[in-house]
């Protein structure tokens, strides 16, 4: 009988789609902990498909887009201390995500979904990596040790189709059997939602 499963979709530029499922992940690691069984399938979005994969610092975008006050108080928020993160908006490169997509896709396939999709989060957020780079994303499959993806593309497209096919317009979302959860969430809310799949 196989594991139940719990879609996750989320989208690595997005700070809510990172604490969120560090949160999951947590609950996760504490339910498998205690004998329980879940198989995390991952759902690709992007926030802007139109990004350009040169990237841009995201300060420069923040400032441009919302002022320049509203991106001194990002660059300056604590966001994420609770959960153990580090974030650094001051050093993040805004990017276009489909390629840390497909190596995300083909992580999963190779049953190392979970710390892919960590490590690019961590490569975002608090390296200052450009996630769209090819040698960038080669580096960080050969860390974790995977295969990088060969083709894929197709699928992946199909996938962002269906994912918003959906109606999700926003990530992440956490798509359990016997529910949803939508937002960043909390680990009593995730720990919960999985003793449920029992």
């Amino acid at each position: 009988m196989s594991a139940p499963r719990v879609e996750v979709v989320l989208d690595f530029v997005c700070v809510h789609s990172y604490l969120g499922f560090t949160r999951f992940r947590h609950a996760a690691a504490a339910h498998r902990r205690t004998g329980g069984e879940v198989e995390v399938r991952f759902a690709p979005f992007q926030l802007r498909p139109d990004a350009s994969p040169d990237g841009e610092p995201l300060f420069e975008l923040h400032a441009r887009e919302r002022g320049e006050a509203v991106a001194r108080e990002i660059a300056t928020s604590s966001i994420g201390e609770k959960d153990g993160l580090r974030l650094n908006f001051r050093r993040a490169i805004f990017t276009n995500t489909f390629e840390a997509h497909r190596l995300l896709a083909a992580a999963s396939e190779q049953d190392n979904g979970e710390v892919m999709a960590e490590r690019l989060f961590r490569a975002y957020f608090t390296d200052g990596l450009n996630i769209a780079d090819p040698p960038t994303l080669a580096a960080l499959a050969d860390e974790v040790g995977v295969a990088a993806p060969v083709g894929g593309a197709d699928s992946l497209r199909a996938e962002l189709d269906r994912v918003r096919a959906l109606g999700i317009d926003m990530p992440p979302v956490f798509r359990f059997p016997c529910g949803t959860i939508t937002g960043s969430g909390e680990f009593e809310r995730f720990r919960q939602a999985l003793r449920e799949l029992a």
